[in-house]
């Protein structure tokens, strides 16, 4: 029997997360804003709830196209409004809108959100070797840094917590318990 990170073991869509995304270090600007979009809509509510919704949002949010959610109009948040396979918080849906916006600006600076977001941790995952899913913070400075940063570029539902979340799925941090048998693979993957 596979050991898995202690958070991951409630049911099948939480194994079948952690066992092939969870800490795979991303690089694919819409992915990236896929997983922003998503810890932003988890505050306040848990990943699963998230996770079982993610194919709604998928739909949603025109398969995560950034351009496409910058130019949303009143219409198009008010069907996402009255959408009950995303969460129907009017904060939450125009902070999405507005950090569509900002990280455009970001591609536009730096060339991709990519290049911008892996500079934080020198294009290598950070590997915090846990001894168990206690040993895990729930942010840290660096979360606050990106969490700073991305507010002053003009996101919201980015704290520090939510960006260490961020940080977890894309694979910018590897929190996988040593014990966990993806823990090796994704340190390996950082490797490559």
């Amino acid at each position: 029997m596979k050991h898995r990170c202690g958070w991951a073991n409630a049911n099948d869509l939480e194994r079948v997360y952690h066992d092939t995304h969870w800490g795979v270090p991303l690089h694919d600007d819409r992915v990236l804003f896929e997983f922003l979009v998503l810890e932003g809509a988890q505050a306040g509510l848990s990943w699963d709830t998230i996770l079982k919704k993610r194919n709604a949002y998928k739909e949603a949010y025109d398969d995560f196209d950034f351009y496409k959610i910058a130019a949303y109009d009143d219409a198009k948040i008010e069907e996402l409004m009255q959408n009950d396979g995303i969460i129907r918080n009017r904060r939450k849906i125009l902070s999405s809108i507005r950090n569509a916006g900002a990280f455009i600006k970001i591609r536009d600076e730096f060339g991709s959100f990519d290049k911008y977001i892996w500079a934080f941790v020198g294009e290598r995952p950070i590997d915090n070797s846990l001894q168990s899913i206690h040993d895990m913070p729930a942010k840290t400075e660096l979360s606050e840094k990106i969490s700073r940063d991305l507010k002053k570029r003009g996101f919201s539902f980015v704290g520090p917590v939510i960006v260490y979340a961020f940080m977890q799925s894309v694979g910018m941090v590897n929190d996988h318990e040593i014990g966990c048998f993806r823990y090796e693979k994704c340190k390996k993957m950082a490797d490559k």
